[in-house]
């Protein structure tokens, strides 16, 4: 008797008709996919759920991750969660980003509106990246916050270089899409429209580097040190982690 598929709350897993080995996880959860615990695990539980069910062994397989509206992707933590639980960023975010980086499959972030805080990490620990040509900034505004997360910079230093780095992390820049492309945060720009097509195309033409078993330990090779240091600050307990904003968001 065939088991009944799982269901996540507050996200859906389609498959891509046109592209075989492509799956797609939609974000829902109103009204912009913010991440708390709970959903950072949500998620983690989706992209071993597609790793383990839905790509067969030593078959083309990647991920695409989207949101349900084009007017936000992700605007980043549930800041008031830490109020309550000191570990909620230790037990989510940080397993989130480790899970990522470290994931067997190319994964693209399909960043369809506003991208701030903490959820652009969480799309620079996608392989590649999307974005809206006509609506949504990234931006990554801690230090206007007076907040800090231990490894927050990780990802920038290594993916962008340390000018991108610098502006994104020290001046909380806020780019559009197109100077996004400009500034090499993101692979490609898209109409609304046209935009899931577009990173579904992108991951089926990356899936088939997968299926000989060493994307992930080469994607290491590269980014080592961000996924070293979100692994030593995942599910620990002894302290924690990040300060609480002087500023509201």
């Amino acid at each position: 008797m065939k088991k009944p598929s799982p269901t996540f709350d507050n996200l859906s897993i389609t498959s891509s008709p046109k592209h075989p080995g492509v799956h797609v996880i939609t974000m829902h959860k109103p009204p912009e996919n913010r991440l708390n615990s709970e959903y950072a695990q949500t998620i983690i539980r989706a992209l071993r759920h597609i790793e383990r069910n839905l790509i067969k062994p030593d078959q083309p397989g990647a991920v695409v991750i989207t949101s349900f509206s084009d007017k936000f992707w992700c605007t980043g933590l549930e800041l008031d969660e830490s109020d309550t639980n000191p570990y909620a960023n230790s037990d989510g975010f940080y397993p989130l980003l480790a899970t990522l980086v470290d994931y067997p499959f190319p994964t693209i972030a399909c960043v369809t509106g506003h991208t701030f805080g903490g959820a652009c990490p969480f799309a620079l620990s996608c392989d590649y990246r999307v974005m809206n040509s006509k609506r949504g900034f990234l931006s990554m505004p801690p230090v206007n916050l007076g907040l800090h997360f231990d490894g927050i910079g990780a990802l920038p230093r290594l993916k962008l270089g340390p000018r991108i780095a610098r502006k994104m992390l020290l001046e909380a820049h806020k780019w559009t899409g197109k100077e996004a492309l400009v500034d090499g945060i993101v692979d490609a720009i898209a109409e609304p429209s046209e935009m899931l097509e577009v990173a579904c195309k992108l991951a089926a033409e990356q899936a088939p580097r997968a299926t000989m078993g060493v994307y992930g330990l080469l994607r290491s090779e590269l980014w080592g040190e961000a996924l070293t240091k979100f692994k030593g600050i995942s599910y620990t307990h002894r302290k924690r982690e990040g300060t609480k904003p002087k500023a509201k968001i």
